[in-house]
């Protein structure tokens, strides 16, 4: 069985969606990896500090950019208020951006295939 092709707008913003959310995992974890150093090994180490510092700046500033497109996917696919916050959830909760990246990816391409058997 072959797979749904997705509307161009869709396509777009769900690959956007996709980028960021691993993206942002992956500084969320860092920063978590970076904040248990800095309290335990690193402790008192003031370059550390100022490192993990950074990586919680830069992982803010990315977190906003996920966030829109977020809201954005969330705009186009018009769901409920809950899966944008369940999507939001995902950039500070470490390993969730993750698994609700697969699953909205399933639920688009999951709605397509409905759209398409519909018409």
């Amino acid at each position: 069985m072959s797979e749904v092709p997705l509307e161009p707008k869709v396509r777009g913003v769900l690959m956007r969606y996709k980028v960021m959310a691993f993206v942002t995992g992956s500084m969320l974890l860092l920063l978590c990896l970076v904040t248990l150093l800095k309290y335990t090994v690193l402790d008192g180490n003031d370059d550390f500090d100022s490192f993990a510092t950074l990586v919680g700046i830069i992982h803010g500033w990315i977190y906003m950019v996920y966030l829109f497109t977020c809201a954005h996917l969330w705009v186009v696919k018009r769901w409920r208020f809950g899966r944008l916050v369940t999507m939001a959830l995902g950039g500070v909760i470490p390993f969730l951006s993750f698994i609700i990246e697969r699953r909205v990816e399933l639920q688009v391409r999951g709605d397509a295939a409905q759209a398409e058997v519909a018409a």
